[in-house]
């Protein structure tokens, strides 16, 4: 039986978004859609007496928001199965233990207790950062966010590092009939320091060249598991992060690989991750890579 996909709610702008995006994505994979709202009314409430008929506020309202967000996400598809719950506990721990039963996870970009001016809601990104599946923040422009682009964008470092995003892109890429760009950052080393132009165009050529192989060569098996997609490879010059937010502009999702290293409970998102759930401006896909 195939895991859902689950989207966190909080009746937030963002988290409608969010909400759009996923009914969409569980129609493209034909995966049924369970919505996730986190509520602590309870811990602080109290149990009421059975005789009461008093409802505290944030019951009430934890009720409207889900239930409002399973109607739009049913009016935006009925042929998708959605379920809906409201669970007593904060919104990280809720989505972190619904990630374990969960084909991925989709939150908005910020949520509705948010300090305004927030580049990224804390509870988006610290699910992005532990999260056991892959984490979809959704952002960016209208045209992204809805895949008017056509194109699927996806970092390539290390192929030790990067294979399970790599399947993720390629997955997305196939689902949505589009293309797949394929990037990778190359820069020269601090130390190198050549006098002639010459020799100083052929050093970044030779860099180049070797990026490209690298390139070419962690593509290589997903590109034969997914023949019918058509594949664009990018070897670019300068910092992965600009490179990717570069690409992002006109994609209608970036991925990403975030390795997860077995008891190591610090910040485990890279350089370019980091930036593109803060700066991006498609949705990001951050797919875990267990080492």
């Amino acid at each position: 039986m195939e895991l859902p996909l689950v989207v966190g709610v909080d009746g937030s702008e963002s988290s409608l978004q969010a909400v759009d995006w996923a009914m969409d994505e569980a129609a493209r994979l034909g995966l049924p859609l369970r919505l996730v709202y986190a509520s602590l009314w309870e811990r602080y409430e109290g149990s009421r007496p059975s005789f009461s008929t008093d409802r505290p506020a944030e019951e009430v309202m934890a009720e409207h928001i889900i239930a409002s967000c399973a109607e739009r996400a049913r009016l935006r598809n009925p042929e998708v199965k959605v379920s809906s719950d409201v669970l007593p506990d904060d919104a990280v721990s809720v989505l972190l233990h619904a990630a374990h039963e969960s084909s991925a996870l989709v939150t908005g970009s910020r949520g509705r207790g948010e300090v305004a001016g927030m580049l990224l809601g804390s509870v988006s990104l610290t699910v992005a950062v532990r999260a056991a599946c892959p984490v979809v923040v959704v952002r960016g422009g209208e045209r992204n966010r809805q895949g008017s682009f056509g194109r699927v964008v996806v970092g390539v470092g290390d192929s030790t590092e990067g294979s399970a995003a790599l399947r993720f892109a390629f997955h997305e890429a196939e689902a949505r009939g589009c293309a797949l760009k394929a990037v990778r950052a190359w820069r020269r080393p601090a130390h190198e320091h050549v006098d002639s132009p010459l020799i100083a165009d052929d050093a970044a050529r030779a860099h180049e060249e070797r990026a490209s192989t690298l390139l070419t060569d962690a593509l290589r098996d997903a590109e034969r598991n997914h023949p019918q997609v058509e594949v664009r490879r990018q070897a670019v010059e300068g910092p992965a992060h600009k490179a990717l937010l570069d690409a992002s502009a006109d994609a209608d999702l970036v991925v990403v690989g975030a390795l997860r290293r077995h008891g190591h409970f610090g910040l485990q998102l890279g350089r370019a991750a980091h930036a593109l759930l803060h700066h991006a401006e498609c949705p990001v896909a951050v797919v875990p890579q267990r080492v």
